[in-house]
């Protein structure tokens, strides 16, 4: 899913990503237990830990909130993320800005690109300049570099350092995804998507590029050509290939929540893979401790009713609680209804475990949830 751009006098990997964020995080499913305890539910069994180095940026502008996000990476041993870049005492010599600049105009790639980096974040001394970031990464798209091909358009598409132009966007995103860029691919396909026109051309295009983008690892693509299978959307319907491609997606070095919650309901209905309650409530809790919606109301109904796993009602209380402060509609309704049901001790038991719970989403996670909302599964849902 990580894109590098192999940065020459022993720099590090580097890249700016459009749609899609590259993070390897390792989330540790808790181990499986009849009830989900206090301490299962506050999250401490489940961990996130990140690889050293994949540092999440800020936005590149207040207004770079939404779609076409670009993230942060090191860059350097020689531009320290953590130092200034200074000036020299001796006066013929360069600094490293000015010798980069200078290779930069004589057409090094590499330092293109690290200049692009720098002045759209601001980093190494610079001052932030989306104009100049404009400008480099120009330079670098001569060279038909996807990653610039593909950085240059999320430019063009959000109006950062030059006029919003929806069509060159297009066209560059196009190059990219030609040149095997997974992050081009994957941005052209949620851009078909967007609007649920229902459009079979724009639908099928869509399909054809999550697989591309799925083939070179992309976990979002993965996830969206599972999520296909298992509607039949464009695709004939194929419960095998949605597990495969959903459990892919929600495990390893991705966690995206909402593939863990389709996981959940795969194992629970034996779609694709046997059924197995046990799994079914693992995903679900995943899901839970990610903040995902959906997951609290399903995981708050099963302890509710029992369906899959013993009744518990402390835990239901406490999930409808957590969902009602999230502004679920009707959950503070039934959490109150459980209320009736239980003993001082126990109220308050659910309500502190309420009121201890936190979020604690997986990064790609987090940038999804920036990115495109919460719901990935409304992009197909709409075009259905």
């Amino acid at each position: 899913m990580l894109e590098s751009f192999k940065i020459g006098f022993g720099m590090r990997k580097f890249l700016i990503s459009l749609l899609i964020i590259g993070v390897h995080a390792n989330l540790v499913y808790a181990e499986e237990a009849d009830v989900l305890s206090e301490e299962i539910l506050l999250g401490n069994t489940i961990t996130g830990e990140v690889q050293e180095n994949n540092e999440t940026s800020e936005s590149a502008t207040e207004n770079n909130k939404g779609w076409f996000n670009f993230i942060i990476k090191p860059i350097s041993d020689f531009f320290s993320s953590n130092e200034n870049v200074t000036v020299v005492s001796d006066e013929n010599k360069e600094t490293p800005l000015e010798k980069s600049i200078r290779q930069a105009n004589k057409g090094n790639l590499e330092d293109q690109m690290n200049l692009a980096y720098m002045y759209l974040y601001g980093t190494n001394g610079v001052e932030q300049d989306a104009g100049k970031a404009f400008q480099y990464y120009s330079m670098a798209a001569e060279h038909d570099d996807p990653i610039a091909l593909n950085n240059l358009g999320s430019l063009y598409f959000n109006g950062l350092g030059v006029k919003q132009d929806i069509k060159t966007a297009l066209a560059l995103f196009e190059r990219a995804s030609e040149l095997g860029n997974d992050n081009a691919s994957l941005n052209l396909a949620f851009i078909y998507l967007t609007g649920g026109t229902k459009d079979a051309t724009r639908n099928n295009k869509a399909i054809q590029l999550f697989n591309k983008a799925q083939e070179e690892g992309n976990k979002i693509a993965k996830f969206m050509l599972g999520y296909a299978y298992y509607t039949g959307f464009i695709v004939e319907k194929n419960h095998t290939k949605a597990f495969e491609l959903i459990r892919a997606a929600a495990s390893g070095d991705a966690q995206i929540d909402e593939a863990q919650l389709i996981l959940a309901e795969l194992y629970k209905n034996g779609y694709g893979t046997t059924q197995n309650y046990q799994k079914s409530l693992v995903s679900y809790k995943a899901a839970v401790f990610q903040g995902n919606i959906n997951a609290l109301i399903k995981l708050a109904e099963i302890y509710s009713t029992g369906s899959i796993t013993a009744p518990n009602p402390i835990l239901a209380h406490a999930l409808y609680n957590i969902a009602a402060a999230k502004g679920v509609e009707g959950a503070a309704e039934k959490r109150d209804e459980i209320g009736t049901k239980l003993n001082l001790e126990q109220l308050t038991a659910a309500q502190n475990q309420a009121q201890e719970f936190k979020d604690s989403p997986s990064e790609l996670t987090s940038y999804i949830r920036q990115t495109y909302g919460n719901n990935l599964c409304h992009y197909i849902d709409i075009n259905m």
